[in-house]
């Protein structure tokens, strides 16, 4: 391999770890708002048994109320769940019953010792002596001279890199 491909393959592997770190970014800022959700959800529980008790209401209709938002939160936490496993996917991680989270080729839990089921590794198309551009909106990887995203359409902010790298590879 030449030192040229050498350096586009560990500037590909920067750009992929770069948009790995921007995804989890954006991943980690949904949940902080679902957070934020279950924490108002949570107040609402707390202000419908406080007026219940306040009025020392008997007829239920508090219980259905909380009930309501107990079935919120119950919806935002699976949520949260979802986001959390797709960070996980991102980092190529799963997780033990004890709640160890491992990477993906471990077969033992280092905690509790518990056998973990093997993934099937997703195959990965060689990009050597390529440098891909990965796109911000849907995360697919484009040639290094498109300007717009085959799959979306939107546009590519690497383009002007791209650019660059042509006027050196001419000079």
């Amino acid at each position: 391999m030449s030192f040229f491909d050498k350096v586009k393959q560990s500037a590909s592997e920067a750009a992929k770890k770069a948009q790995q770190t921007v995804e989890i970014t954006k991943l980690r800022g949904q949940i902080a708002g679902k957070e934020k959700d279950m924490d108002q959800l949570f107040r609402q529980i707390g202000e419908s048994v406080y007026q219940a008790h306040a009025s020392r209401a008997q007829d239920g209709a508090h219980e259905e109320e909380v009930a309501g938002y107990l079935r919120q939160l119950d919806e935002v936490r699976m949520e949260i769940d979802m986001l959390e496993e797709r960070i996980k996917h991102i980092r190529s991680e799963k997780s033990c019953a004890c709640g160890k989270v491992v990477s993906l080729d471990t077969r033992y839990c280092p905690d509790c010792g518990s056998q973990l089921a093997m993934e099937e590794p997703k195959p990965v198309e060689s990009t050597m002596g390529e440098i891909r551009v990965v796109c911000s909106r849907c995360g697919t990887e484009n040639e290094l001279s498109a300007k717009f995203c085959v799959s979306c359409g939107s546009d590519l902010p690497g383009s002007s890199v791209a650019d660059a790298a042509e006027e050196t590879d001419r000079g």
